[in-house]
């Protein structure tokens, strides 16, 4: 585990907001950021498909626990970006298996995603960050259980994303009941803390390539 590499304070539970410490945490964020995502990208291509085959493997264990049978129920995805593991075998069975597959859709600026849904095979529209999104007509969908790419994470269920607050904005919008969240990363991404903010919020559970690592919330079954 790779320590901290800057002592910048927790804001998680501070009441009001010091702008120099707010500065230290944006700063570190994006140097970790950074380098977690080289690391990633530098993944071999055979390297990348094995993580996201264990990913696979560890998702199909947890899903009877954490949602029971998924058959009419909504997951919500994402498309692979960046290095990220390619879940979309996956999100293909659920739906085979009578699933409704939701991909997040970024519709305005700086607000909550919408989730569309997605079948194999569909057409479609090239999104925010020119991601391939599900067309406007699709059915908005609200997920059960979500999906959320990792660049890292802590013990705690933090992650540390891309630095857009999209993903914690549509928790927060979607709260309370809102999905059981799943964050997917590498183990090796691991932090000791990521220094979680006021706004941030963590995943109801982590899994990598050696399993759940993280579960802090009680399961929708």
């Amino acid at each position: 585990m790779r320590e901290p590499s800057s002592p910048v304070c927790s804001l998680a539970t501070h009441e009001g907001h010091d702008p120099q410490q707010e500065l230290e945490v944006a700063r570190w964020r994006r140097a970790e950021r950074a380098r977690l995502r080289a690391e990633r990208m530098a993944m071999p291509v055979a390297a990348r498909a094995d993580w996201a085959a264990a990913l696979i493997r560890h998702l199909e264990e947890g899903l009877p626990r954490w949602l029971g049978d998924p058959k009419g129920r909504v997951i919500s995805g994402y498309w692979p970006i960046k290095g990220e593991a390619d879940l979309r075998p996956w999100l293909a069975a659920l739906d085979a298996a009578g699933a409704k597959v939701a991909l997040p859709v970024v519709v305005t600026k700086a607000a909550p995603l919408v989730f569309r849904r997605w079948t194999p095979g569909m057409a479609m529209e090239r999104g925010d960050w020119n991601i391939p999104v599900p067309p406007a007509e699709a059915e908005a969908l609200r997920p059960d259980l979500a999906l959320a790419p990792l660049v890292g994470w802590d013990g705690a269920g933090y992650r540390l994303g891309y630095g857009g607050g999209y993903f914690d904005r549509t928790l927060a919008s979607l709260s309370p009941g809102g999905p059981f969240v799943v964050g997917v990363g590498l183990q090796a991404a691991r932090l000791a803390t990521v220094f979680p903010q006021w706004h941030d919020i963590p995943m109801s559970a982590i899994v990598t390539e050696e399993g759940v690592q993280v579960q802090v919330r009680q399961p929708l079954v």
